[in-house]
């Protein structure tokens, strides 16, 4: 074991305790897939970092980003997490943004003030889930096959399958049934404002509500916030013509949490996820 500079932030969120926490090892030089794993387990988070040097041409780092039980390619809000810390550790860029190199390749993440932002890679599978999910996830979620007005491949990296509901509300009551919905990663979407109305939000300037629901060590959990899948759906619903190019999603109400995640497509067509990241932990630790 040595001592590892680490730090634990939360993501989409400037209050410190009200967004989706993340662990970073800042110096994961050395450690194998199954210290990196088993330290992720024991930090009992959604998902933990690796800071490692970058392999690739254009990258400023390297980041392994890990869940409970695996490995993933990509991840938005330890995209975001990652970033910010390595910048407050004195991180310099090479050039105007940030080069972060993961699982899917290089993902650039741009400042944008007190946020930074990741441009959403593309997408691995896209269009309509086959009827039988649909009908699946709908029964595992406790609501009618109508309740589900929209639905699509939301794959990035984390495999998601997207429904859209009727409205917000219709996403916050939501009991899902883990045995049916095990093994599944799902993201479930609501509009706030004015149901069929493109762009319409809420009174808070809020447009949809979102909820993300995915295996975790214990049957179904839920994430507080979720870059990968707040992407996916931006890609499938803007492009669809079902949002705004640029909105706000919350995710987390449910949760007690209050995160906000900022959207938006730029004029080449690159979708922009972003938002705030504070920093709750820093110091070391023994690894």
């Amino acid at each position: 074991m040595k001592t590892r500079p680490f730090a634990q932030v939360d993501v989409f969120t400037a209050t410190p305790y009200r967004g989706n926490p993340l662990a970073v090892v800042l110096d994961g030089a050395d450690l194998s897939t199954e210290q990196m794993q088993h330290f992720t387990n024991w930090t009992n988070l959604s998902e933990c970092t690796f800071l490692l040097p970058p392999t690739q041409a254009g990258a400023d780092y390297r980041v392994r980003i890990f869940c409970p039980g695996r490995e993933l390619p990509f991840a938005g809000h330890p995209t975001l997490g990652t970033a910010h810390t390595w910048l407050a550790a004195g991180g310099q860029p090479q050039g105007e943004h940030v080069v972060q190199e993961c699982g899917v390749g290089l993902v650039t993440i741009r400042r944008d003030g007190a946020r930074l932002a990741f441009a959403a890679p593309p997408l691995r599978r896209s269009g309509p889930l086959d009827e039988a999910d649909v009908a699946l996830i709908a029964r595992g979620l406790g609501i009618a096959r109508s309740d589900i007005v929209a639905h699509s491949w939301c794959d990035n990296g984390p495999g998601w399958r997207g429904v859209m509901l009727r409205s917000a509300e219709q996403v916050l009551a939501l009991k899902p049934d883990s045995a049916v919905l095990a093994g599944l990663d799902i993201g479930v979407v609501g509009p706030r404002g004015k149901v069929g109305v493109v762009g319409a939000s809420g009174e808070d300037g809020i447009a949809f509500e979102v909820r993300a629901f995915f295996p975790g060590n214990n049957g179904l959990a839920e994430d507080p916030v979720t870059g990968s899948l707040n992407a996916a759906l931006a890609q499938w619903l803007i492009g669809a013509g079902m949002a705004p190019t640029r909105y706000v999603a919350s995710q987390g109400t449910a949760l007690q949490r209050a995160g906000r995640v900022h959207v938006e497509r730029a004029a080449d067509g690159t979708v922009w996820v972003g938002g705030e990241t504070v920093t709750c932990i820093e110091g070391t630790v023994r690894l």
